[in-house]
């Protein structure tokens, strides 16, 4: 099995949200003052249905390739999941999360990757 870096999980992280038709979905490398995640994708969904759908195809895509998952927190009708990957950390947000916590704004100077491909 290959294993993959960090910035290729992320990566199939997005194409796998997407895939569920996933919201604005963005995969940022992390400043070098976030020592122990190197990634974080960010999407969001409008039910927690969809939310459901995203995560688990997500956690699929990156068993497939061999990720292993550290943490999974917000089981059930959360309005946010984290899938801790230690190096990759994916949140799935329902909308009105998203826009309140607003990662991209906390995280303005990590840089944006492009996923698509």
């Amino acid at each position: 099995m290959t294993k993959h870096s960090a910035e290729d999980m992320a990566k199939i992280a997005a194409r796998a949200g997407d895939e569920k038709k996933a919201d604005d979905v963005r995969v940022l490398r992390m400043p070098a003052v976030v020592a122990e995640t190197e990634f974080f994708v960010i999407c969001s969904a409008s039910t927690h249905v969809q939310i459901r759908a995203i995560v688990n195809s997500i956690t699929a895509a990156l068993e497939e390739a061999g990720a292993e998952l550290l943490r999974y927190e917000g089981r059930g009708e959360n309005n946010w999941v984290l899938l801790d990957y230690g190096s990759m950390v994916v949140h799935v947000f329902l909308e009105e999360d998203r826009s309140y916590y607003d990662l991209e704004k906390l995280w303005a100077d990590a840089e944006p990757v492009p996923w698509h491909v």
